[in-house]
């Protein structure tokens, strides 16, 4: 690749709103190199020009790539998560790591459509039918092929899957609460011997090898616990102890092998499901007298690599352990609604010093803006009040919060030393008409809640456009693509 100049006519610089005519230049490897705001329009050829409103590329946090599947088929049926569930289930048995690369690679693509450059993949499909390993880690395989098929930045986050819940309490570990004896696990049943490696040691093993023969400059692996339902108290010591500080990070953690930042002391985010529905919430308390968050901070696992997902039924206590930790939370708002989740307290984790990021989870919808206003519309729903959450608030929720919360401390902001991603959305629709000055005042709030469906003109992942003029330049015909990979995934065709 070689180095590339661009003109932003406005560009969103991580203030709380854009500013006009922005100059970015970045090296043949990629990075950022020079951000000049105020710069005139270009009369040189060679300077690239962005139309309306250039964003860093939005990250999706919280991806189970699978699901696509479902979009659409599941809204007749009633009923709840659990049920839900069921339907998502038989999906996960239909997965093979052809038709997984296939479907992934449109999934992806459809994502870079939507301005979307990095993806944290929540992956637990690892196994066949019979819960039997592939060689060579062929379903991890298959994701980063996918992924880079689509040109989309990615980390995996690879999950342990060990029970299908907490088991009841008996006379020998009786439900007292913390300090107990270990609880019966509730054995895997279904698609679910899929997800299982067996023990700790043997997902991480799994993971180790997954990640330092498919890891690369655009792909990363962190780690997750699928959630305290699946993964059992004593496992989650157990996991805690792996992230134990070691002379040499995992491959494609960070430059010169070095973990980053925003990594746990193994060099790997990790994340977590997390209260998102109530039943997960009771039984815990039930076994262990803790909430699911206290469980995950009694074992060391709450801090600054930590991202609870979805974190909608907290306690207060919950979101002080949260902020007290240095923990993210990753809200996925329209998947919260279809399934009936609930609302969780962003403004409250907010206030707590939580960064909050975003993901579209089920892919009932892939549209990262949409998520971001969820955050303050169904606040506003839930409250009754207006504002808890500013245009660059969301925005920050949107990038940098999320890159963060994947491990990638140079991606999610439009400065230098940064990942040139960028996506520009053309602001000229007739749904953004009146909503923002020619100088950009006002431009971060008209993307954010003013936008329909928005689609960028342009996306840019590490310096090398993979969206040109609203279409995808390595899949043609991305509908087509998808439709099909649906249908043969769900036998449709036959």
């Amino acid at each position: 690749m070689t180095a590339r100049t661009w003109w932003a006519e406005m560009a969103w610089l991580g203030g709380p709103d854009a500013v006009s005519g922005v100059r970015i230049d970045c090296d043949a490897d990629g990075t950022i190199i020079d951000v000049v705001p105020g710069a005139p329009r270009p009369e040189n050829p060679g300077i690239e020009v962005l139309r309306g409103l250039t964003v860093p590329g939005l990250v999706n946090c919280h991806s189970h790539a699978f699901h696509r599947a479902l979009r659409a088929w599941t809204q007749s049926a009633g009923g709840d998560f659990w049920s839900w569930r069921t339907l998502m289930y038989r999906v996960a048995e239909r997965i093979e790591p052809d038709t997984y690369l296939d479907l992934a690679s449109a999934v992806y693509a459809e994502m870079l459509l939507a301005g979307i450059t990095t993806v944290g993949e929540f992956h637990y499909l690892h196994h066949d039918r019979n819960g039997r390993a592939y060689q060579n880690q062929a379903m991890e395989a298959a994701i980063v092929e996918a992924a880079r098929t689509a040109g989309i930045r990615i980390t995996v986050l690879d999950t342990c899957y060990l029970t299908a819940g907490i088991g009841p309490a008996s006379e020998a570990s009786p439900s007292v609460g913390p300090g107990v004896g270990t609880l019966p696990a509730v054995p895997l049943q279904g698609a679910q011997r899929r997800f299982s490696d067996g023990s700790v040691d043997g997902w991480l093993a799994r993971l180790e090898a997954a990640s330092r023969s498919l890891s690369g400059p655009t792909v990363r692996f962190g780690a997750a616990v699928h959630s305290v339902r699946a993964v059992p108290r004593e496992a989650l010591d157990e996991i805690a102890a792996a992230m134990a500080p070691s002379s040499t990070a995992p491959s494609g953690t960070g430059p010169s092998g070095t973990a980053p930042s925003g990594t746990g002391r193994s060099g790997r985010p990790i994340h977590a499901h997390v209260s998102e529905q109530t039943a997960e919430n009771a039984a815990c308390v039930r076994a262990w007298g803790l909430t699911p968050t206290q469980l995950l901070g009694e074992a060391g696992l709450l801090g600054p690599a930590f991202t609870a997902v979805h974190a909608t039924h907290l306690e207060a206590r919950d979101v002080d352990l949260l902020g007290a930790s240095g923990s993210s939370v990753c809200v996925c708002p329209t998947t919260e609604r279809d399934l009936a989740d609930g609302i969780g307290p962003t403004v409250a984790l907010r206030r707590a010093g939580v960064p909050l990021c975003l993901g579209s989870d089920s892919h009932a919808v892939i549209d990262l803006l949409e998520e971001a206003r969820a955050v303050e519309l169904d606040e506003r729903l839930a409250s009754g009040r207006r504002g808890s959450h500013s245009p660059a608030d969301l925005l920050q929720a949107a990038t940098g919060n999320g890159s963060r919360s994947l491990g990638w401390e140079d991606v999610g902001r439009i400065a230098v030393g940064a990942q040139a991603d960028l996506c520009s959305f053309d602001l000229s629709g007739v749904d953004v008409a009146g909503t923002f000055s020619a100088g950009g005042a006002n431009a971060a709030s008209a993307l954010v809640f003013a936008t329909r469906g928005a689609s960028p003109q342009e996306v840019v992942v590490a310096g090398r456009t993979v969206v040109k003029d609203g279409h995808h330049l390595g899949l043609d015909d991305v509908a087509k693509h998808m439709s099909e990979a649906i249908a043969t995934v769900m036998g449709r065709g036959e």
